[in-house]
Parts: C-alpha cells; sequence; structure tokens
C-alpha cells in the first residue's frame, strides 16, 4: 500500500486483540485451514509447491464437512490447503527431484526410456506446523499475525484473473502470453491496495460510511474517475463499470477471509444489462452520483461492501507495514502528555475525546493535569489547538484537579483557561483576569477554532461574543503579544457579522502586521 495517498488518516477505533482473535478463528477459509492442519499426517501427498495431490482434494473436501460431489469443493479445499501453507500451519517436505539421470551410468536407449515413461510420478509429504499449536495456546497476538499470513495470500490470489482468461490468455507454445492478458501483477496488487484504502478510509472519517456499507460503485468510482471531473465522460463510466465488476469478483474472494462483509452485483442486473453495467457515478470517493439518487434497494443491487472489524485491523497493519500514519485510538494512552497533546491536535473532536479518555483512565486526577497543563503551553503555531485539547481533556476533571488548575492563575498562557475551568464549576474566589489576558485569551481561543475546524458557521458567532462585551476592542487587540494575532484579526476581517466590526478588524490586522519585525 502506497504511503503517499494519505500520509496521516483519521484514528480508527480497533476492537481488543481478544475480539478480533476470536473473528479471525471464525472466518471461514481461516477456519478451514486450521481443520486442514490437523487432518494433515504420515498419508498426506503434496506436489512440487507443496499442493495437495489431486487424488486427496475429494478426502480433504470431506473433512471440510463440503459435498464431494460439489463441483466447488475440490477448489474450496485446494485453497484452504494453500493458507495452511502459507501461514505455517502445515509444514511440507516436496517431492525430491532426481534431476533425470538414469542409474549410475547414465545408460540411454529403450530401456532408458521406458523407465522414464514409467517412473511413478514422486509426491511428497505434509504435517502438521509448530504454529498450529499457537491457535489453541498462543495469545491473540499469536492468531492474529497468522490470520495477517493468510490475509497476505488471500490477496495475492484476489489480484490474479479468473481461470478463463488465464486459458483464453495462453499462446501456442502453453505460455501465459501477458499482453494479450492485459495483466500486470505489480499493477493489480497495487489496484486491490488502492480500493482498500480508500474503504479503510471512508469506513474511518468521521460523518463518512463507518456505519454503513459502501456502494460499489462508489469504490470504483474513488479509484478511476478524476477528483476534479464534472459529468463523468461514457468512456470513464466504461472504466468504472470494469472496475466493479473486477472487485465484485475480488470480495467474493475476500470476504471467506473475513476482511470484509460484501453483497455481489445482482447477477439478474448483470443479465439485463446491455453492454457495460450502467453505474453513473458523480464524482470521488464520496458521492454516489446518479446510483445515490436511486433507493437503497436499487442501490444495493450494484454490489455493497463494508470492511469488519478484523478487516479494519487487517488493512491498518498493512498500511503500518507500508510506511502509512495509520492511528488507533488508545494507543497514545502510555504516552506523555505532550505527545498525546501534538497528536489529538490532529483529530476530530469526537476522536481527541476518545484518546484523551484513555489516556486519563490510567492516571491520578492532580498528576494527569498538571502534565496536561505543562504539555499545553507553547507560543508556537500548534499552541492554540494544544490548549483547546487541554481544556476538553480538563472538562470532566473533578475537585482533585483544582490545585493544579488554582497553579497557572498567573501564568499567560494558561491563566484563562484555568479561570474558565473555575468558573464553570462554580469557585467563587477567583480573581479577575487583567485586560490583556482577556485579549490574549480571546486570539488564542479564535485561533484555536481555526486549526480544528477552520472558517465554520458556527465562528462568526464565537468572534461577535468574544468581542462584544470590550469596548474599543480592535484598538487594543492588535497590540496582544500572541503570534496569532495578525492571523486571527485577518479572520474577523472576513468573518464577523457585525461589518463596522469586520472592517475595524481588518485595520487592527495591518497594524498588527506592520509592528511585528520581518
Amino acid at each position: 500500500m502506497s504511503a503517499d495517498s494519505h500520509p496521516t488518516l483519521p484514528p480508527v477505533r480497533l476492537h481488543s486483540d481478544a475480539e478480533l482473535a476470536r473473528d479471525a478463528l471464525g472466518a471461514p477459509l481461516f477456519a478451514r485451514a486450521v481443520r486442514l492442519a490437523r487432518w494433515a499426517g504420515p498419508g498426506t501427498r503434496v506436489g512440487v509447491g507443496g499442493e495437495l495431490a489431486g487424488d486427496q482434494l475429494p478426502e480433504a473436501a470431506a473433512v471440510l464437512g463440503l459435498d464431494a460431489d460439489d463441483a466447488d469443493s475440490a477448489g474450496y479445499a485446494s485453497q484452504a490447503w494453500r493458507v495452511a501453507v502459507d501461514t505455517g500451519l502445515v509444514d511440507v517436505t516436496e517431492p525430491e527431484d532426481d534431476g533425470g539421470e538414469s542409474g549410475d551410468g547414465g545408460e540411454s536407449g529403450a530401456e532408458g526410456v521406458e523407465g522414464v515413461e514409467g517412473a511413478e510420478e514422486r509426491f511428497g509429504t505434509a504435517a502438521p506446523g509448530e504454529d498450529l499449536a499457537l491457535v489453541t495456546s498462543g495469545a491473540p497476538g499469536d492468531v492474529l499475525d497468522l490470520w495477517l499470513a493468510a490475509l497476505d495470500t488471500v490477496l495475492a490470489d484476489a489480484a490474479v484473473p479468473d481461470l478463463d482468461d488465464l486459458v483464453d490468455a495462453l499462446d501456442a507454445g502453453g505460455e501465459i502470453d501477458f499482453d494479450r492478458l492485459d495483466w500486470n501483477p505489480g499493477r493489480e496488487a497495487d489496484f486491490l491496495d488502492g480500493v482498500l484504502a480508500n474503504l479503510y478510509l471512508l469506513t474511518v472519517t468521521e460523518g463518512g460510511a463507518a456505519d454503513g456499507p459502501i456502494p460499489l460503485p462508489v469504490l470504483a468510482a474513488s479509484m478511476v474517475v478524476p477528483d476534479d471531473m464534472g459529468e463523468p465522460t461514457d468512456a470513464v463510466l466504461e472504466q468504472v463499470s470494469d472496475a466493479m465488476m473486477r472487485l465484485d469478483d475480488q470480495f467474493r474472494q475476500l470476504e471467506p477471509i473475513g476482511l470484509v462483509q460484501f453483497r455481489p452485483v445482482d447477477e439478474e442486473l448483470m443479465a439485463e444489462a446491455d453492454g457495460p453495467l450502467d453505474a453513473e457515478t458523480g464524482g470521488g470517493a464520496g458521492s454516489t452520483g446518479g446510483v445515490g439518487e436511486a433507493d437503497d434497494e436499487d442501490v444495493s443491487r450494484y454490489g455493497m461492501v463494508r470492511l469488519t472489524p478484523l478487516g479494519l485491523y487487517g488493512i491498518r497493519a498493512r498500511m503500518l507495514e507500508a510506511g502509512v500514519d495509520a492511528p488507533a485510538v488508545g494507543e497514545l494512552a502510555e504516552k506523555g502528555a505532550d505527545v498525546l497533546l501534538d497528536a489529538v491536535s490532529l483529530y476530530s473532536e469526537n476522536a481527541a475525546q476518545a484518546e484523551i479518555e484513555q489516556w486519563l483512565a490510567g492516571r491520578e486526577q492532580p498528576a494527569a493535569a498538571a502534565e496536561l497543563l505543562a504539555a499545553a503551553r507553547g507560543d508556537d503555531e500548534g499552541g492554540p489547538l494544544r490548549r483547546l485539547r487541554c481544556q476538553q481533556a480538563l472538562a470532566p476533571a473533578g475537585p482533585e484537579a483544582e490545585p493544579a488548575v488554582r497553579s497557572v492563575l498567573d501564568d499567560p498562557e494558561l491563566g484563562g483557561l484555568a479561570r474558565v475551568w473555575l468558573a464553570e464549576r462554580g469557585v467563587s474566589d477567583v480573581p479577575a483576569p487583567d485586560p490583556e489576558m482577556v485579549f490574549w485569551l480571546t486570539v488564542d481561543t479564535i485561533a484555536a477554532q481555526l486549526a480544528a475546524d477552520g472558517e465554520t458557521e458556527e465562528l462568526p458567532l464565537l468572534m461577535e461574543t468574544l468581542t462584544a462585551h470590550h469596548a474599543g476592542f480592535f484598538e487594543q487587540v492588535w497590540r496582544v503579544e500572541h503570534p496569532s494575532t495578525a492571523y486571527v484579526l485577518e479572520a474577523m476581517g472576513r468573518l464577523h457579522p457585525d461589518r463596522k466590526a469586520a472592517k475595524e478588524a481588518r485595520k487592527a490586522a495591518f497594524k498588527a502586521r506592520s509592528r511585528r519585525p520581518a
């Protein structure tokens, strides 16, 4: 997976390792691989590459409880065996290659030819692997490592064309003509990785599709339709249709390993379609376009997919391996407050709150409050948002935190925050702030809101509220020694709902810029 597309992703809420390990053991394909590993023994024969001998596939299918007369059963058994071998659940000893030599003198002739033609096919052996014991006696993390290895195998298989396409692409010599097949292994693997990365992003993005399945046309469009394209052309829609059908086949293969929940494209819809499926899309990953305007049942006919909790874990693990910053809620619980506040400054409010709650859970309130306040200091660009997250972290704190909060009442950066916290709890002996602190806190508060959410609809009202009770506010605020003073005043000049106040803000911003050294 590329680390360039989304260098920093929203944090994901993962289930516990124990829950995920149970999900892994319950995934149909992984469970079949475990059953075949337990079945493997002295009588198990394998060919070159470790594949199960063809005449043993019916027995393997029966072990899995599959109907040996069903044409698909042998394929299911073969796939489960391959997963068992690739994960180390089964150890195989491949057949020895005699190199085609004949006897001690290398004799040739009719007798030698007869020996070759009459030679029996060689087989290797198989036995349960050492890692099989981890399924029952290993830690949850051991089970998840085995499942991740199984996932790698399934993803590699899913990127391979189906058998009919491979047969059609064989040349006269029996070799695959890759030009005719129009298949590049690296390109196909990258395409599938990109699809799964987009599915992950849609799932973890707040306000996205985390609570429901994603229509397959949306996912296909996210890989095909350029972000800046308005109405897709017929050629682009045909590419989306082709991508949908590739994904339909691939997600069918990925569902048994527990990665996704998948509703395939309606076969009747494919039968009704004259040429490519008419799945109109309006753009990138966040839009369903024409399909989205239909009712839910119509949309679902084009296929629906969602990552399972185990799938979220698996895709995140692959992203981390690729160097992508894919945080998970709770992973900062053992870090210092400075690391916590810097990290959650990039999170949405809800995600930040969830991370902060887990950080606080393992700490005594007085020490935690003191550590948070110390980490909130700083006149760097990230300071305002750190202080906002600090205030958010201290909001649920009880009286035990009061001494730490009181200790910063005279701090020029934290004194305003401390007064707000104490006032919200009805403390009566809080000293009034001086005008400089009031102006500094106003600038810091607006700078934090801009950093957190940008220019929202609520921000003008906040600006009006913060400035309404101070006569001559803009005549004084430009002198505030805060690194964001000019930036905040410029924003107020654009957003303040009172036109006169907005004009005064622009003048004050010019003064603030002028007084700062170049």
